[in-house]
């Protein structure tokens, strides 16, 4: 049963910033609301399920590991602040969080 789902999601496993695309268009259908923490949620989720799904890393996903970094370098933050968390520090409001 296991090999038939992971087959089925297979197929679909480079989609993570379609997904994230989607998501910044129409963020309450996704989230409830506009907001970065509940986008962090989301995609803790996201990668929890797939990996109890044992689910290797996607290109994609490998490439989004290295985000926290991005940021921390982009604001010129070092701490132990999650992404979500700097980028609302530095945005004017919630909804510029998706841009």
């Amino acid at each position: 049963m296991r090999e038939i789902i992971q087959e089925k999601l297979e197929v679909k496993s480079e989609h993570l910033y379609e997904m994230l695309q989607s998501i910044k268009q129409r963020p309450g259908m996704y989230l409830g609301k506009s907001s970065i923490t509940r986008l962090r949620s989301f995609l803790d989720g996201y990668t929890a399920a797939r990996q109890d799904l044992g689910l290797s890393l996607t290109e994609q996903e490998r490439q989004f590991e290295k985000f926290q970094e991005w940021i921390q370098e982009r604001f010129e933050m070092k701490s132990s602040h999650g992404w979500d968390s700097i980028i609302l520090f530095f945005s004017a409001d919630v909804k510029r969080c998706f841009e």
